[in-house]
């Protein structure tokens, strides 16, 4: 679902469970600041997937975060997740969307109709 009401706290509870930071302290800030997102609620109303696509909202869109709680993956749904998502950022009028991944996801998302192509990354040092 897009723009799926979520509470701050579900989404570093799910990133936690996927073994990334929790980053607590980009909740809320990130649903202010991002174009839309999607999620996911299993029959217990529990967060199960999560993902978002930011940018300026005009022809470039960059996704992000896109997470499946370990009890879930492998169904089918980090795919139905990033596909609605490029169906939402087509009907925004965004033309290009980009993302880094880790190499061994590669398959999953060439599945998901990205090209892998060459960029860089900054990062601040620690």
């Amino acid at each position: 679902m897009i723009n799926l009401p979520i509470e701050p706290h579900e989404v570093p509870l799910l990133r936690e469970l996927v073994g990334w930071d929790g980053r607590y302290s980009d909740y809320p800030a990130l649903f202010e600041r991002c174009n839309f997102w999607a999620g996911l609620r299993d029959d217990k109303n529990e967060l199960i997937a999560f993902g978002y696509v930011a940018g300026m909202g005009l022809q470039h869109g960059y996704m992000e975060d896109i997470i499946v709680h370990p009890d879930h993956q492998r169904k089918g749904i980090g795919q139905a997740l990033v596909k609605k998502l490029l169906q939402e950022s087509d009907q925004v009028g965004l033309e290009i969307v980009t993302l880094t991944f880790d190499i061994k996801h590669q398959t999953f998302y060439t599945g998901c109709g990205f090209v892998p192509c060459s960029g860089g990354l900054w990062r601040k040092k620690v």
